[in-house]
């Protein structure tokens, strides 16, 4: 399949997904982007800026199996990866038997993921790094693909844990859910607030085709010097003193690389251009890089950081 074939089916997606979300369609594209990387992403925004309906209408179109867990302080490992539990077998004899948790599915949406303890983060990260988990002595292979696709809230409120920067440099992408235009908002007020048929969304693509597209992102040719061109953008993360305390990890060179040939395939076309790394640049580098404190005196925030960095 052409890259042009490609983006004909991605464009029947975003039109699919366009029934039930009025705008954000750069949140939906970097969404796609970390799919066809088999990567993770964290959605940050305000409080009902539909983050979890652009997931769940993502898994409808996709025909993936789909998950939701709603993180609080109170949530335990278990309650996410499964328990085991003694069942009767008959002639007084009993055995225990693996209850798989939410965790196993091929989309999972953690809600508000800041909010559960660092323990339960954790055991939802080693799902993320190995896809796999484990239970006592026992290891599970989790079904693929599998994504999971966070959200949080910006919003310094009480009973949060955030997220640790180790943990955080997991996701492959960080997006940013902005409000919407004056437009966009009169449309969903006249779509939500009013008497309307539900849509009931066909899926445009299976499993499979989500593992061809994922083959076929890996082989959209990058020339040398683009790649010299990300090396040395990250390693600038590293040299910054005066903007950065920490920069970003080779994984963070890894990931843009491969950010940047998804959205090529993502737009129609078979090599990766100087503006997809830019584009990718933010979501690939915003949770990676903490900043220095002449920064933050200037009132930078990490993308006026990117945006000096690219320049």
């Amino acid at each position: 399949m052409q890259p042009a074939e490609v983006k004909v089916h991605l464009d029947h997606l975003f039109k699919g997904a366009k029934q039930v979300i009025v705008g954000q369609e750069e949140v939906l594209k970097q969404i796609l982007v970390a799919i066809l990387c088999d990567s993770h992403a964290l959605l940050e925004g305000y409080p009902g800026l539909a983050k979890t309906l652009a997931v769940r209408t993502v898994a409808s179109l996709l025909d993936l199996k789909f998950s939701r867990i709603q993180n609080t302080p109170d949530l335990m490992p278990s309650d996410i990866i499964g328990t085991s539990i003694l069942e009767e077998k008959g002639h007084g004899t009993r055995e225990f038997k693996f209850q798989e948790g939410p965790i196993f599915a091929n989309l999972v949406l953690a809600d508000e993921i800041n909010r559960a303890t660092p323990k339960t983060q954790s055991a939802l990260l080693e799902a993320m790094q190995e896809k796999q988990v484990t239970v006592g002595t026992k290891t599970y292979k989790l079904d693929r693909p599998f994504f999971v696709l966070a959200t949080q809230n910006p919003i310094e409120q009480e009973g949060t844990f955030p997220l640790p920067e180790a943990q955080s440099d997991r996701f492959l992408l960080k997006i940013k859910t902005e409000y919407p235009s004056f437009s966009e908002e009169m449309e969903i007020v006249n779509q939500y607030a009013e008497e309307s048929a539900s849509v009931v969304l066909k899926p445009v693509l299976k499993k499979d085709h989500i593992a061809y597209l994922q083959k076929l992102t890996r082989q959209i040719p990058i020339s040398n010097d683009l790649k010299k061109y990300v090396v040395d953008l990250i390693a600038r993360t590293r040299q910054k003193k005066d903007l950065l305390q920490y920069g970003a990890s080779p994984r963070a060179s890894i990931g843009l690389v491969l950010a940047a040939k998804a959205h090529a395939l993502i737009h129609g076309r078979n090599y990766v251009s100087k503006e997809d790394v830019h584009k990718m640049a933010y979501p690939v580098l915003r949770h990676r890089i903490i900043l220095s404190f002449e920064a933050e005196r200037n009132n930078m925030n990490e993308d006026d950081v990117i945006t000096a960095l690219l320049k």
